[in-house]
């Protein structure tokens, strides 16, 4: 589940669905559905994506892919999750990701879209794209995001290519998050930086923020309109991928 709550006018959403906070449609709609609310609420300044325990999540549920059964239903997943990741990453208001452990996968793609990436110092906590081991492909929306927020396409081609886990020194170096703090300053570093960027006379924030974000997201328009997503998307059928997928499934389950 995705659990909200507000402080100090700001919403903290939380990725609180099992050790591995995985991404569900049910999660996706209940993003969407809170973006609205936040949106609509002149009294929040914005917004906090976290999860819960030790991971802000794995990514996308692995049971709900493999249940997938044919290439429709894949495709009526990805055009409702693009839909969602491009209305998080063009969201007017301040989207600060706190990420309080393991950021992989889909998880990753989700922190990217945000505005400001805060990290919980801790060695073991592991951030990175996995998807070129299992054999799955970016879709349109999730690598134009993640592009955006690195700073050359050598990093982006490293990142995607190699599928390596970094911890949270790698990930500063690489531009993947933006700063390490404490845990107990997590959420209180989101805040603050959050009542900086709104509480500056004008509202300048917003109209920075969707000049900077406005190529990347009519790119993602234009190629969702053109492109073939069910092409795309057979991967997800083909055996050695489901295979992969099933036994990461079962290893992740012990």
């Amino acid at each position: 589940m995705l659990q909200k709550k507000v402080e100090d006018n700001v919403v903290i959403l939380t990725f609180n669905d099992g050790k591995t906070n995985a991404i569900t449609d049910t999660i996706l709609n209940d993003l969407r559905n809170y973006l609205k609310e936040a949106a609509a609420d002149t009294s929040i300044k914005g917004v906090i994506l976290t999860g819960e325990g030790k991971t802000f999540s794995s990514g996308f549920s692995l049971p709900m892919f493999l249940s997938f059964k044919d290439v429709n239903e894949v495709v009526k997943f990805f055009e409702v999750e693009e839909e969602i990741l491009l209305e998080l990453f063009m969201f007017e208001k301040p989207v600060i990701a706190a990420l309080n452990g393991h950021t992989v996968a889909g998880g990753m793609i989700f922190a990217m879209a945000c505005d400001y990436r805060i990290m919980k110092n801790h060695p073991k906590i592991k951030m990175g794209m996995s998807e070129i081991k299992i054999g799955l492909p970016l879709s349109i929306a999730q690598w134009n995001v993640v592009r955006f927020g690195l700073d050359s396409d050598k990093k982006f081609r490293d990142i995607m290519y190699f599928g390596n886990m970094f911890g949270p020194e790698q990930a500063l170096q690489l531009g993947l998050i933006d700063e390490l703090v404490d845990e107990d300053k997590l959420i209180s570093r989101a805040k603050e930086l959050i009542n900086l960027w709104k509480n500056n006379p004008g509202n300048a924030f917003t109209p920075l923020k969707l000049c900077v974000r406005k190529e990347t997201a009519e790119r993602i328009r234009k190629e969702l309109k053109e492109g073939d997503m069910k092409k795309e998307l057979q991967c997800f059928f083909d055996e050695n991928v489901r295979k992969t997928l099933e036994f990461v499934q079962a290893a992740m389950s012990k």
